[in-house]
């Protein structure tokens, strides 16, 4: 939980500066940010993973080392959480990006003409229009984190699937202890699907319901 907490909240603010900056940046960083968003979901998560865990903490002690400073041992949880946050921040960048897309451009034009500040349009015209359209895809995007974390067992790390394993190699219960951890991912999926629904509702409070808008 701290990690998948820890990676989608970095990788939400990940997400949202890349967002502003694929929209209203200059060519050199939507450029960047294109390149770094294509690499991300163009690589699969394990070589990803592992190529930040190892290679990005041996680039940091070559950095410190260089700079004349003693190597240092880079803390698990903190690398673990780093690592998947800036996977989350890819993704999260387009799904903002799109959800700031579908505000009406009049809306912001209004905005403007009233004299509001980037800030206060950013809160109270772009952020709840957009919310609706974002909250689909983020949730989406908190329950890869909670699996993904999942995926730092490779590299050692010691979570929720690490400890079964253990486990199970120490107990040969293998069938008991799986069937444990699934049932802890699916009831952790039930409690944040029951808490998105309730987000969902609130951010479309006024607007009509897809069966009132069939109709």
């Amino acid at each position: 939980m701290q990690i998948a907490v820890g990676a989608f909240g970095f990788g939400l603010l990940i997400g949202t500066g890349g967002a502003y900056g694929k929209l209203y940046g200059g060519p050199v960083v939507r450029d960047l940010l294109e390149v770094y968003t294509t690499i991300v979901r163009a690589v699969p998560e394990l070589v990803l993973i592992l190529l930040l865990y190892f290679a990005g903490t041996d680039l940091i002690n070559r950095v410190l080392e260089a700079m004349g400073y003693a190597r240092i041992d880079v803390n698990g949880l903190v690398a673990g959480i780093w690592v998947l946050a800036f996977v989350q921040g890819a993704y999260a960048t387009e799904v903002i990006r799109g959800a700031i897309l579908s505000v009406p451009a009049g809306q912001i034009e209004a905005a403007r003409a009233y004299g509001m500040s980037p800030g206060m349009m950013l809160r109270r015209i772009t952020l709840p229009a957009m919310l609706p359209f974002a909250i689909p895809g983020l949730a989406n995007l908190w329950l890869i984190a909670t699996k993904d974390t999942a995926l730092l067992a490779i590299v050692g790390f010691s979570e929720l699937t690490q400890e079964t394993r253990t486990a199970a190699g120490q107990t040969k219960a293998y069938f008991t202890f799986f069937m444990a951890a699934g049932a802890l991912y699916l009831a952790l999926t039930l409690v944040s699907n029951v808490i998105i629904g309730r987000i969902e509702r609130w951010s479309r409070r006024g607007m009509p319901s897809v069966a009132g808008g069939a109709q």
